[in-house]
């Protein structure tokens, strides 16, 4: 699959033509991905190239600070490396800019066109609990199915809580479990009650059916999808 480096900014030619060869080609992939429906992981590395910029963007001296240094010298007294700039300011600044403002709304296009694709694949799915829900949901399993297809995903969820910048957050994290078949005997709340005698640490588990009436990419769209629909639904 075709990336685009964390650094393609300040890696490789410093050239508007060069980058913005870089830039096309890979969207170009972005394009070929999303005309699939395959959202993820293009549609998060496009918005952490996009806040990247943005945040270049803001000030100078952080773009400069992108750039790669020549090793000018060892201070002796501070025990560190000293580093000379390898272009002057005024060469820099105005290719770097130049890169910045051209790329800045081609990333912006196609995250709108990914987030477009995104609502109409979350306006298709449903989530709705098997049996009766217990108070303890940070831990249970999702359910996923298709319409029209019998077959049954199961995942094992598990939402942990994180600090970041002094802000409490929440993750969720799926790890599959195995792949069932609807019957009218296999029915999702026997799936429930098979799951919770064979791993008895979850006696009493949360289940989740997640449906999605279309057929979509399982790995790069609807798994994703219904993770940031699964906590949402939990924390609520």
């Amino acid at each position: 699959m075709i990336t685009l480096s964390e650094n393609w900014l300040s890696e490789g030619w410093m050239d508007f033509e060069y980058k913005k060869y870089m830039l096309l080609a890979y969207l170009q992939h972005v394009n070929v991905q999303f005309r699939e429906v395959k959202l993820y992981p293009p549609l998060a590395e496009l918005i952490q190239h996009y806040e990247k910029l943005k945040a270049l963007e803001s000030g100078k001296s952080q773009l400069k600070a992108s750039f790669p240094k020549t090793v000018k010298g060892l201070e002796w007294e501070r025990l560190q490396l000293s580093y000379q700039e390898r272009v002057q300011d005024d060469e820099w600044i105005k290719e770097m800019q130049s890169i910045v403002d051209f790329a800045l709304p081609q990333i912006k296009h196609h995250i709108e066109d990914g987030k477009a694709i995104y609502d109409l694949i979350e306006r298709g799915i449903a989530i709705e609990p098997v049996g009766i829900t217990p108070i303890y949901q940070r831990e249970g399993y999702a359910l996923l199915t298709f319409e029209r297809n019998k077959d049954i995903f199961i995942y094992r969820y598990t939402v942990s809580i994180f600090h970041q910048s002094g802000d409490l957050l929440r993750g969720i994290a799926l790890r599959f479990v195995e792949k069932a078949r609807y019957s009218l005997v296999n029915t999702l709340q026997k799936i429930k009650l098979d799951l919770a005698k064979r791993f008895t640490d979850l006696p009493n588990p949360s289940a989740w059916r997640i449906h999605s009436e279309n057929l979509v990419p399982f790995e790069e769209s609807l798994v994703p999808i219904s993770k940031r629909l699964l906590l949402k639904t939990v924390n609520a």
